[in-house]
Protein backbone atom coordinates (compact mmCIF):
# COMPACT_ATOMS: atom_id res chain seq x y z
CA UNK A 1 0.00 0.00 0.00
CA UNK A 2 1.46 3.35 -1.06
CA UNK A 3 1.48 5.95 1.72
CA UNK A 4 2.03 9.71 1.26
CA UNK A 5 5.32 11.28 2.31
CA UNK A 6 3.46 14.60 2.44
CA UNK A 7 -0.27 15.12 2.84
CA UNK A 8 -2.19 18.36 2.35
CA UNK A 9 -5.74 18.45 3.74
CA UNK A 10 -7.86 21.45 2.79
CA UNK A 11 -11.32 22.59 3.78
CA UNK A 12 -13.33 25.76 4.33
CA UNK A 13 -13.67 24.50 7.94
CA UNK A 14 -10.01 24.26 8.94
CA UNK A 15 -9.79 26.59 11.97
CA UNK A 16 -13.27 27.80 10.97
CA UNK A 17 -16.04 25.94 12.80
CA UNK A 18 -19.23 25.96 10.73
CA UNK A 19 -20.53 22.40 10.79
CA UNK A 20 -19.73 18.73 10.98
CA UNK A 21 -16.75 18.78 8.61
CA UNK A 22 -14.82 20.78 11.20
CA UNK A 23 -15.29 17.93 13.67
CA UNK A 24 -14.34 15.33 11.06
CA UNK A 25 -11.04 17.02 10.32
CA UNK A 26 -10.26 18.21 13.84
CA UNK A 27 -10.75 14.73 15.31
CA UNK A 28 -9.02 12.92 12.45
CA UNK A 29 -5.96 15.16 12.85
CA UNK A 30 -4.80 13.38 16.00
CA UNK A 31 -4.58 9.98 14.32
CA UNK A 32 -2.96 11.37 11.18
CA UNK A 33 -0.32 13.39 13.02
CA UNK A 34 0.66 10.26 14.95
CA UNK A 35 1.75 8.86 11.59
CA UNK A 36 2.72 11.88 9.47
CA UNK A 37 4.01 14.23 12.19
CA UNK A 38 4.60 17.62 10.56
CA UNK A 39 4.32 16.21 7.05
CA UNK A 40 0.57 16.70 7.16
CA UNK A 41 -0.50 20.31 6.60
CA UNK A 42 -4.08 21.50 7.04
CA UNK A 43 -5.10 24.47 4.89
CA UNK A 44 -8.03 26.78 5.66
CA UNK A 45 -9.20 30.30 4.83
CA UNK A 46 -7.76 33.44 6.40
CA UNK A 47 -10.89 35.40 7.34
CA UNK A 48 -8.99 38.40 8.71
CA UNK A 49 -9.47 37.37 12.32
CA UNK A 50 -7.59 35.35 14.92
CA UNK A 51 -9.50 32.10 15.41
CA UNK A 52 -9.56 30.82 18.98
CA UNK A 53 -8.30 27.46 17.78
CA UNK A 54 -5.36 28.81 15.74
CA UNK A 55 -2.00 29.39 17.41
CA UNK A 56 0.10 31.49 15.07
CA UNK A 57 3.75 30.47 14.71
CA UNK A 58 5.73 32.63 12.30
CA UNK A 59 8.81 30.44 12.70
CA UNK A 60 7.23 27.65 10.63
CA UNK A 61 8.54 27.48 7.03
CA UNK A 62 10.35 30.82 7.35
CA UNK A 63 12.54 30.37 4.28
CA UNK A 64 9.71 29.11 2.09
CA UNK A 65 7.38 31.94 3.10
CA UNK A 66 9.97 34.51 2.01
CA UNK A 67 9.89 33.01 -1.48
CA UNK A 68 6.12 33.29 -1.92
CA UNK A 69 4.76 35.65 -4.59
CA UNK A 70 3.47 38.93 -3.24
CA UNK A 71 -0.20 38.10 -3.77
CA UNK A 72 -0.02 34.74 -1.95
CA UNK A 73 -0.35 35.78 1.67
CA UNK A 74 -0.53 33.16 4.40
CA UNK A 75 -0.31 32.68 8.15
CA UNK A 76 1.30 29.59 9.64
CA UNK A 77 0.64 28.02 13.01
CA UNK A 78 -0.88 25.12 14.88
CA UNK A 79 -4.49 24.01 15.00
CA UNK A 80 -5.46 23.75 18.66
CA UNK A 81 -7.00 20.29 18.42
CA UNK A 82 -5.64 16.91 19.58
CA UNK A 83 -2.42 16.27 17.67
CA UNK A 84 -1.76 20.02 17.17
CA UNK A 85 -1.13 19.71 13.42
CA UNK A 86 0.40 22.46 11.30
CA UNK A 87 -2.26 24.75 9.85
CA UNK A 88 -1.85 27.32 7.08
CA UNK A 89 -4.47 30.03 6.62
CA UNK A 90 -4.65 31.51 3.11
CA UNK A 91 -5.74 35.09 2.34
CA UNK A 92 -7.52 34.39 -0.93
CA UNK A 93 -9.28 37.67 -1.78
CA UNK A 94 -6.25 39.01 -3.64
CA UNK A 95 -7.05 36.46 -6.35
CA UNK A 96 -10.49 37.79 -7.26
CA UNK A 97 -9.11 39.50 -10.34
CA UNK A 98 -8.26 36.05 -11.72
CA UNK A 99 -11.84 34.79 -11.46
CA UNK A 100 -12.88 35.09 -15.11
CA UNK A 101 -9.64 33.54 -16.39
CA UNK A 102 -9.95 30.75 -13.82
CA UNK A 103 -13.54 29.94 -14.82
CA UNK A 104 -12.63 30.01 -18.52
CA UNK A 105 -9.72 27.66 -17.89
CA UNK A 106 -11.94 25.29 -15.89
CA UNK A 107 -14.42 25.18 -18.76
CA UNK A 108 -11.74 24.61 -21.38
CA UNK A 109 -9.93 21.92 -19.41
CA UNK A 110 -12.68 20.15 -17.47
CA UNK A 111 -16.05 21.40 -18.82
CA UNK A 112 -16.97 22.97 -15.46
CA UNK A 113 -19.83 25.37 -16.21
CA UNK A 114 -19.70 28.39 -13.88
CA UNK A 115 -22.09 30.52 -15.94
CA UNK A 116 -24.96 30.07 -13.46
CA UNK A 117 -22.87 30.80 -10.38
CA UNK A 118 -24.26 32.85 -7.51
CA UNK A 119 -24.00 33.17 -3.73
CA UNK A 120 -20.92 31.60 -2.15
CA UNK A 121 -19.65 30.02 -5.38
CA UNK A 122 -17.12 32.73 -6.27
CA UNK A 123 -15.63 33.01 -2.80
CA UNK A 124 -15.27 29.24 -2.45
CA UNK A 125 -13.69 28.76 -5.85
CA UNK A 126 -11.24 31.63 -5.42
CA UNK A 127 -10.18 30.15 -2.09
CA UNK A 128 -9.79 26.71 -3.69
CA UNK A 129 -7.63 28.21 -6.42
CA UNK A 130 -5.42 29.87 -3.79
CA UNK A 131 -5.07 26.50 -2.04
CA UNK A 132 -3.96 24.88 -5.29
CA UNK A 133 -1.39 27.64 -5.87
CA UNK A 134 -0.10 27.25 -2.32
CA UNK A 135 0.38 23.48 -2.61
CA UNK A 136 2.07 23.90 -6.00
CA UNK A 137 4.45 26.51 -4.58
CA UNK A 138 5.33 24.34 -1.55
CA UNK A 139 5.92 21.32 -3.77
CA UNK A 140 8.22 23.13 -6.18
CA UNK A 141 10.17 25.02 -3.51
CA UNK A 142 10.90 21.86 -1.51
CA UNK A 143 11.66 19.76 -4.62
CA UNK A 144 9.21 16.99 -3.80
CA UNK A 145 9.31 15.43 -7.27
CA UNK A 146 10.64 12.16 -5.86
CA UNK A 147 8.18 12.04 -2.94
CA UNK A 148 4.68 10.65 -2.73
CA UNK A 149 2.55 13.77 -2.26
CA UNK A 150 -1.22 13.69 -1.82
CA UNK A 151 -3.68 16.56 -1.66
CA UNK A 152 -7.10 15.94 -0.12
CA UNK A 153 -9.97 18.36 -0.89
CA UNK A 154 -13.21 18.37 1.12
CA UNK A 155 -16.59 19.33 -0.36
CA UNK A 156 -17.41 21.17 -3.60
CA UNK A 157 -15.94 24.40 -2.16
CA UNK A 158 -12.40 23.01 -2.67
CA UNK A 159 -12.96 21.33 -6.00
CA UNK A 160 -11.18 23.89 -8.16
CA UNK A 161 -8.05 23.37 -6.07
CA UNK A 162 -8.07 19.69 -7.02
CA UNK A 163 -8.62 20.46 -10.69
CA UNK A 164 -5.91 23.13 -10.65
CA UNK A 165 -3.36 20.57 -9.40
CA UNK A 166 -4.61 17.94 -11.82
CA UNK A 167 -3.71 20.28 -14.66
CA UNK A 168 -0.60 22.04 -13.32
CA UNK A 169 1.07 19.43 -11.13
CA UNK A 170 0.02 15.97 -12.36
CA UNK A 171 2.47 14.12 -10.08
CA UNK A 172 0.42 15.03 -7.00
CA UNK A 173 -2.29 12.50 -6.09
CA UNK A 174 -5.65 14.26 -5.73
CA UNK A 175 -8.45 13.02 -3.46
CA UNK A 176 -11.91 14.62 -3.36
CA UNK A 177 -14.44 13.82 -0.63
CA UNK A 178 -18.04 14.90 -0.93
CA UNK A 179 -19.69 14.86 2.48
CA UNK A 180 -23.08 15.42 0.78
CA UNK A 181 -23.87 16.02 -2.87
CA UNK A 182 -25.11 19.50 -3.66
CA UNK A 183 -28.00 18.21 -5.75
CA UNK A 184 -29.02 15.48 -3.32
CA UNK A 185 -29.11 17.90 -0.40
CA UNK A 186 -31.11 20.34 -2.51
CA UNK A 187 -33.64 17.69 -3.61
CA UNK A 188 -34.22 16.70 0.01
CA UNK A 189 -34.32 20.32 1.18
CA UNK A 190 -37.07 21.12 -1.33
CA UNK A 191 -39.32 18.40 0.12
CA UNK A 192 -38.93 16.12 -2.88
CA UNK A 193 -38.89 12.33 -2.37
CA UNK A 194 -35.17 11.68 -2.78
CA UNK A 195 -35.09 7.98 -1.90
CA UNK A 196 -38.16 6.53 -3.57
CA UNK A 197 -37.46 8.48 -6.78
CA UNK A 198 -33.64 8.46 -6.77
CA UNK A 199 -33.24 6.07 -9.71
CA UNK A 200 -35.47 8.32 -11.81
CA UNK A 201 -33.54 11.51 -11.06
CA UNK A 202 -31.01 12.99 -13.47
CA UNK A 203 -28.40 14.98 -11.57
CA UNK A 204 -27.99 17.53 -14.37
CA UNK A 205 -31.74 18.02 -14.79
CA UNK A 206 -32.42 18.36 -11.05
CA UNK A 207 -29.52 20.76 -10.60
CA UNK A 208 -31.02 23.00 -13.28
CA UNK A 209 -34.50 22.78 -11.76
CA UNK A 210 -33.20 23.60 -8.28
CA UNK A 211 -30.81 26.34 -9.45
CA UNK A 212 -27.57 24.69 -8.28
CA UNK A 213 -26.10 24.08 -11.74
CA UNK A 214 -22.67 25.64 -11.12
CA UNK A 215 -21.99 23.76 -7.89
CA UNK A 216 -23.28 20.52 -9.37
CA UNK A 217 -21.16 20.89 -12.51
CA UNK A 218 -18.04 21.56 -10.44
CA UNK A 219 -18.71 18.65 -8.10
CA UNK A 220 -19.56 16.24 -10.90
CA UNK A 221 -16.53 17.03 -13.04
CA UNK A 222 -14.19 16.87 -10.05
CA UNK A 223 -15.58 13.48 -8.99
CA UNK A 224 -14.94 12.18 -12.50
CA UNK A 225 -11.45 13.69 -12.77
CA UNK A 226 -9.56 13.26 -9.48
CA UNK A 227 -7.35 10.30 -8.74
CA UNK A 228 -9.61 9.07 -5.94
CA UNK A 229 -13.19 10.06 -5.23
CA UNK A 230 -14.63 9.24 -1.80
CA UNK A 231 -17.75 9.81 0.25
CA UNK A 232 -18.65 9.10 3.86
CA UNK A 233 -21.32 6.38 3.73
CA UNK A 234 -22.86 3.68 1.58
CA UNK A 235 -26.15 5.57 1.30
CA UNK A 236 -24.36 8.62 -0.13
CA UNK A 237 -22.29 6.41 -2.42
CA UNK A 238 -25.56 5.30 -4.09
CA UNK A 239 -26.58 8.95 -4.38
CA UNK A 240 -23.22 9.88 -5.96
CA UNK A 241 -23.46 7.12 -8.55
CA UNK A 242 -26.90 8.35 -9.63
CA UNK A 243 -26.50 12.14 -9.44
CA UNK A 244 -22.79 12.59 -10.23
CA UNK A 245 -22.51 9.67 -12.65
CA UNK A 246 -19.60 8.23 -10.71
CA UNK A 247 -19.58 5.82 -7.80
CA UNK A 248 -16.95 6.63 -5.17
CA UNK A 249 -13.71 4.66 -5.26
CA UNK A 250 -13.65 4.31 -1.47
CA UNK A 251 -16.17 4.93 1.32
CA UNK A 252 -14.49 6.75 4.22
CA UNK A 253 -16.79 6.77 7.29
CA UNK A 254 -16.24 9.46 9.89
CA UNK A 255 -14.60 8.42 13.12
CA UNK A 256 -14.21 10.07 16.49
CA UNK A 257 -11.30 10.96 18.75
CA UNK A 258 -11.60 9.75 22.35
CA UNK A 259 -9.33 12.52 23.67
CA UNK A 260 -12.16 15.03 23.25
CA UNK A 261 -14.35 13.21 25.81
CA UNK A 262 -13.92 13.99 29.54
CA UNK A 263 -11.93 11.36 31.41
CA UNK A 264 -13.74 9.10 33.88
CA UNK A 265 -12.28 10.97 36.86
CA UNK A 266 -14.03 14.23 35.92
CA UNK A 267 -16.98 12.95 33.87
CA UNK A 268 -19.51 12.90 36.74
CA UNK A 269 -18.50 16.40 37.79
CA UNK A 270 -18.81 17.79 34.27
CA UNK A 271 -22.17 16.06 33.77
CA UNK A 272 -23.54 17.54 37.01
CA UNK A 273 -22.30 21.02 36.08
CA UNK A 274 -23.83 20.84 32.59
CA UNK A 275 -27.14 19.54 33.91
CA UNK A 276 -27.24 22.34 36.49
CA UNK A 277 -26.53 24.98 33.82
CA UNK A 278 -29.30 23.67 31.57
CA UNK A 279 -31.85 23.46 34.38
CA UNK A 280 -30.96 26.88 35.77
CA UNK A 281 -31.48 28.56 32.40
CA UNK A 282 -34.87 26.88 31.97
CA UNK A 283 -35.91 27.93 35.48
CA UNK A 284 -35.02 31.57 34.80
CA UNK A 285 -36.86 31.49 31.48
CA UNK A 286 -40.04 29.88 32.75
CA UNK A 287 -40.15 31.04 36.37
CA UNK A 288 -40.44 27.67 38.09
CA UNK A 289 -38.12 24.89 39.19
CA UNK A 290 -37.08 21.90 37.11
CA UNK A 291 -37.56 18.56 38.87
CA UNK A 292 -34.47 16.82 40.21
CA UNK A 293 -35.08 13.79 37.97
CA UNK A 294 -36.22 15.77 34.92
CA UNK A 295 -35.33 14.11 31.62
CA UNK A 296 -33.22 16.43 29.43
CA UNK A 297 -33.32 15.68 25.70
CA UNK A 298 -32.02 17.67 22.73
CA UNK A 299 -31.44 17.85 19.03
CA UNK A 300 -28.71 19.89 17.39
CA UNK A 301 -26.89 20.50 14.12
CA UNK A 302 -27.44 22.65 11.05
CA UNK A 303 -30.71 24.55 10.60
CA UNK A 304 -32.16 22.38 7.85
CA UNK A 305 -35.72 22.00 9.05
CA UNK A 306 -36.64 18.84 7.16
CA UNK A 307 -33.24 17.37 6.26
CA UNK A 308 -32.02 17.28 9.86
CA UNK A 309 -35.37 16.12 11.25
CA UNK A 310 -36.08 19.26 13.25
CA UNK A 311 -39.73 18.96 12.24
CA UNK A 312 -39.81 15.35 13.52
CA UNK A 313 -38.20 16.33 16.83
CA UNK A 314 -40.74 19.10 17.47
CA UNK A 315 -43.69 16.87 16.60
CA UNK A 316 -42.29 14.02 18.71
CA UNK A 317 -41.94 16.26 21.76
CA UNK A 318 -45.48 17.54 21.16
CA UNK A 319 -46.75 13.94 21.02
CA UNK A 320 -44.79 13.02 24.13
CA UNK A 321 -46.35 15.76 26.27
CA UNK A 322 -49.80 14.36 25.47
CA UNK A 323 -48.82 10.81 26.41
CA UNK A 324 -50.55 9.51 29.54
CA UNK A 325 -47.64 7.11 30.14
CA UNK A 326 -45.19 9.96 30.64
CA UNK A 327 -44.12 9.81 34.30
CA UNK A 328 -41.11 12.13 34.32
CA UNK A 329 -40.87 15.83 33.65
CA UNK A 330 -39.18 16.49 30.30
CA UNK A 331 -37.20 19.48 29.05
CA UNK A 332 -36.45 19.47 25.32
CA UNK A 333 -33.73 21.65 23.79
CA UNK A 334 -33.29 22.65 20.15
CA UNK A 335 -29.58 23.59 20.00
CA UNK A 336 -29.44 24.82 16.43
CA UNK A 337 -27.77 28.07 15.31
CA UNK A 338 -30.25 30.44 13.68
CA UNK A 339 -30.42 34.12 12.72
CA UNK A 340 -29.63 35.56 16.14
CA UNK A 341 -30.18 39.27 16.79
CA UNK A 342 -28.77 39.41 20.31
CA UNK A 343 -28.48 37.64 23.65
CA UNK A 344 -31.59 38.13 25.77
CA UNK A 345 -30.66 40.85 28.25
CA UNK A 346 -33.52 39.95 30.62
CA UNK A 347 -32.44 36.30 30.82
CA UNK A 348 -28.78 37.21 31.17
CA UNK A 349 -29.63 39.61 34.02
CA UNK A 350 -31.51 36.91 35.94
CA UNK A 351 -28.67 34.43 35.46
CA UNK A 352 -26.14 36.94 36.75
CA UNK A 353 -28.27 38.08 39.71
CA UNK A 354 -29.36 35.04 41.70
CA UNK A 355 -31.31 37.05 44.28
CA UNK A 356 -33.66 38.52 41.68
CA UNK A 357 -37.03 36.74 41.63
CA UNK A 358 -37.74 34.85 38.40
CA UNK A 359 -41.44 34.93 37.59
CA UNK A 360 -41.17 33.75 34.00
CA UNK A 361 -40.17 35.83 31.00
CA UNK A 362 -42.01 36.86 27.91
CA UNK A 363 -41.48 34.22 25.19
CA UNK A 364 -40.17 31.59 27.64
CA UNK A 365 -38.99 29.32 24.81
CA UNK A 366 -36.01 31.28 23.58
CA UNK A 367 -32.53 32.05 24.96
CA UNK A 368 -31.55 34.63 22.30
CA UNK A 369 -33.68 37.07 20.33
CA UNK A 370 -33.94 36.35 16.62
CA UNK A 371 -34.10 38.56 13.58
CA UNK A 372 -37.44 38.12 11.78
CA UNK A 373 -38.75 35.96 14.60
CA UNK A 374 -42.19 35.77 13.01
CA UNK A 375 -40.69 33.87 10.06
CA UNK A 376 -38.70 31.36 12.11
CA UNK A 377 -39.98 27.82 11.51
CA UNK A 378 -38.97 26.44 14.90
CA UNK A 379 -40.64 29.25 16.83
CA UNK A 380 -43.76 29.05 14.65
CA UNK A 381 -44.07 25.31 15.30
CA UNK A 382 -43.56 25.73 19.06
CA UNK A 383 -46.30 28.34 19.19
CA UNK A 384 -48.73 26.58 16.84
CA UNK A 385 -48.35 23.33 18.81
CA UNK A 386 -49.55 25.14 21.92
CA UNK A 387 -46.51 24.81 24.16
CA UNK A 388 -46.75 27.13 27.16
CA UNK A 389 -43.76 26.26 29.39
CA UNK A 390 -46.04 26.70 32.39
CA UNK A 391 -46.40 24.30 35.34
CA UNK A 392 -49.38 22.70 33.57
CA UNK A 393 -47.11 21.49 30.75
CA UNK A 394 -45.46 18.12 31.45
CA UNK A 395 -42.90 19.02 28.83
CA UNK A 396 -41.00 22.28 28.47
CA UNK A 397 -39.23 23.21 25.24
CA UNK A 398 -36.38 25.69 24.78
CA UNK A 399 -34.82 26.94 21.55
CA UNK A 400 -31.10 27.73 21.86
CA UNK A 401 -30.43 29.41 18.48
CA UNK A 402 -26.75 30.32 18.89
CA UNK A 403 -23.38 28.71 18.35
CA UNK A 404 -22.39 27.09 21.62
CA UNK A 405 -18.76 28.18 21.56
CA UNK A 406 -18.37 29.15 25.25
CA UNK A 407 -19.15 32.80 24.38
CA UNK A 408 -22.90 32.77 23.80
CA UNK A 409 -23.75 35.06 26.72
CA UNK A 410 -26.21 32.67 28.40
CA UNK A 411 -24.57 29.29 29.01
CA UNK A 412 -21.01 30.31 28.14
CA UNK A 413 -20.22 26.64 27.74
CA UNK A 414 -19.26 24.70 24.62
CA UNK A 415 -21.67 22.31 22.91
CA UNK A 416 -19.64 19.36 24.16
CA UNK A 417 -19.80 20.68 27.72
CA UNK A 418 -23.61 20.90 27.55
CA UNK A 419 -23.97 17.61 25.69
CA UNK A 420 -22.52 15.82 28.70
CA UNK A 421 -25.49 16.97 30.82
CA UNK A 422 -28.20 15.52 28.57
CA UNK A 423 -30.09 12.28 29.15
CA UNK A 424 -30.76 11.57 25.47
CA UNK A 425 -30.52 13.07 22.00
CA UNK A 426 -32.67 12.75 18.89
CA UNK A 427 -31.39 13.17 15.34
CA UNK A 428 -34.29 12.15 13.14
CA UNK A 429 -32.56 13.02 9.89
CA UNK A 430 -34.14 12.65 6.48
CA UNK A 431 -30.91 13.59 4.67
CA UNK A 432 -27.72 12.79 6.59
CA UNK A 433 -24.77 11.35 4.65
CA UNK A 434 -23.00 10.38 7.87
CA UNK A 435 -24.32 11.97 11.07
CA UNK A 436 -21.67 13.26 13.42
CA UNK A 437 -24.14 14.46 16.03
CA UNK A 438 -25.40 10.99 17.06
CA UNK A 439 -21.82 9.69 17.09
CA UNK A 440 -20.76 12.61 19.30
CA UNK A 441 -23.67 11.86 21.58
CA UNK A 442 -22.76 8.24 22.27
CA UNK A 443 -19.08 9.17 22.55
CA UNK A 444 -20.06 11.48 25.42
CA UNK A 445 -22.13 8.74 27.07
CA UNK A 446 -25.53 10.05 25.99
CA UNK A 447 -27.91 7.58 24.27
CA UNK A 448 -29.20 8.70 20.91
CA UNK A 449 -32.06 8.06 18.51
CA UNK A 450 -31.38 8.40 14.80
CA UNK A 451 -32.71 6.98 11.51
CA UNK A 452 -31.67 4.49 8.87
CA UNK A 453 -31.38 7.34 6.35
CA UNK A 454 -28.24 8.51 8.17
CA UNK A 455 -24.88 6.92 7.42
CA UNK A 456 -24.16 6.54 11.12
CA UNK A 457 -27.55 4.91 11.67
CA UNK A 458 -26.89 2.34 8.96
CA UNK A 459 -23.43 1.64 10.38
CA UNK A 460 -24.79 1.35 13.94
CA UNK A 461 -27.36 -1.23 12.87
CA UNK A 462 -24.51 -3.55 11.92
CA UNK A 463 -22.89 -3.25 15.36
CA UNK A 464 -23.77 -4.57 18.80
CA UNK A 465 -25.31 -1.33 20.04
CA UNK A 466 -27.21 -2.34 23.18
CA UNK A 467 -29.13 0.62 24.59
CA UNK A 468 -26.70 3.20 23.15
CA UNK A 469 -28.67 3.96 20.01
CA UNK A 470 -32.10 3.37 18.58
CA UNK A 471 -32.23 3.39 14.78
CA UNK A 472 -35.70 4.23 13.51
CA UNK A 473 -36.81 3.27 10.01
CA UNK A 474 -37.56 6.35 7.93
CA UNK A 475 -38.77 6.60 4.35
CA UNK A 476 -40.41 9.17 2.10
CA UNK A 477 -43.89 8.40 3.38
CA UNK A 478 -43.83 7.12 6.99
CA UNK A 479 -43.61 10.40 8.94
CA UNK A 480 -46.28 9.48 11.56
CA UNK A 481 -44.60 6.13 12.21
CA UNK A 482 -41.25 7.87 12.78
CA UNK A 483 -42.75 10.19 15.39
CA UNK A 484 -44.44 7.32 17.22
CA UNK A 485 -41.26 5.21 17.16
CA UNK A 486 -39.08 7.99 18.52
CA UNK A 487 -41.60 8.81 21.24
CA UNK A 488 -41.64 5.14 22.33
CA UNK A 489 -37.83 5.02 22.27
CA UNK A 490 -37.62 8.08 24.52
CA UNK A 491 -40.00 6.48 27.02
CA UNK A 492 -37.80 3.40 26.96
CA UNK A 493 -34.65 5.42 27.66
CA UNK A 494 -36.38 7.15 30.59
CA UNK A 495 -36.93 3.81 32.31
CA UNK A 496 -33.46 2.37 31.57
CA UNK A 497 -30.56 2.04 33.96
CA UNK A 498 -28.49 5.18 33.38
CA UNK A 499 -25.10 3.68 34.23
CA UNK A 500 -25.64 0.64 32.02
CA UNK A 501 -26.81 2.78 29.11
CA UNK A 502 -23.78 5.05 29.45
CA UNK A 503 -21.40 2.10 29.34
CA UNK A 504 -23.21 0.82 26.25
CA UNK A 505 -22.69 4.25 24.64
CA UNK A 506 -18.97 4.21 25.36
CA UNK A 507 -18.67 0.69 23.96
CA UNK A 508 -20.37 1.69 20.70
CA UNK A 509 -18.24 4.82 20.39
CA UNK A 510 -15.05 2.76 20.74
CA UNK A 511 -16.03 0.87 17.60
CA UNK A 512 -16.09 4.17 15.69
CA UNK A 513 -12.77 5.63 16.78
CA UNK A 514 -10.43 6.95 14.12
CA UNK A 515 -7.88 4.26 14.87
CA UNK A 516 -10.42 1.80 13.43
CA UNK A 517 -11.69 3.94 10.53
CA UNK A 518 -8.44 5.55 9.34
CA UNK A 519 -7.67 2.46 7.25
CA UNK A 520 -10.26 3.62 4.72
CA UNK A 521 -8.29 6.83 4.14
CA UNK A 522 -5.08 4.88 3.62
CA UNK A 523 -6.95 2.80 1.03
CA UNK A 524 -7.97 6.07 -0.65
CA UNK A 525 -4.37 7.33 -0.70
CA UNK A 526 -3.20 4.05 -2.21
CA UNK A 527 -5.89 4.15 -4.90
CA UNK A 528 -4.97 7.75 -5.73
CA UNK A 529 -1.25 6.95 -6.17
CA UNK A 530 -2.03 3.94 -8.35
CA UNK A 531 -4.14 6.17 -10.59
CA UNK A 532 -1.43 8.86 -10.66
CA UNK A 533 1.00 6.29 -12.01
CA UNK A 534 -1.50 5.14 -14.63
CA UNK A 535 -2.32 8.72 -15.62
CA UNK A 536 1.31 9.82 -15.97
CA UNK A 537 2.40 6.74 -17.88
CA UNK A 538 -0.23 6.91 -20.61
Amino acid sequence: MIKPDYLFESSWEVCNKMGGIYTVLASKACTLTDDFRDNIIFIGPDLNNMPDDFEQDDSLFEVWKKSLPEDLKIRTGRWRVPGRPIAVLVAYKTFYDRRDALYYDMWEQFKVDSSHAYGDYDESCIFACAVGLLIENFYRFHHLENKHVAAHFNEWMLCMGALYLQKNLPLIATIFTTHATTTGRSIAGHDKPLYSHLKAFSGDQMAKELNVEAKHSLEKQTARTVDCFTTVSEITAIECAQLLDRAPDVVTPNGFEREIVPQAAVYAEKRAAAKAALKRTVEKLTGYAVAEDAFLVATSGRYEYRNKGIDVFLDTINLLRRNADLKREVVAFIMIPADVHETRADLKYLLENETEPANGLQTPFLTHWLNNMGDDRVMNRILSAGFTNTPEDKVRIVFVPCYLDSHDGIFNLSYYDLLTGLDATVFASYYEPWGYTPLESVAFGVPTITTDLAGFGIWAQAQVIGDAAAVVHRSDDNYPDVINSISSSLLSVMSSDEAAVRESCFNLARQAEWKRFIKHYYAAFDRAFINVNIRNNK
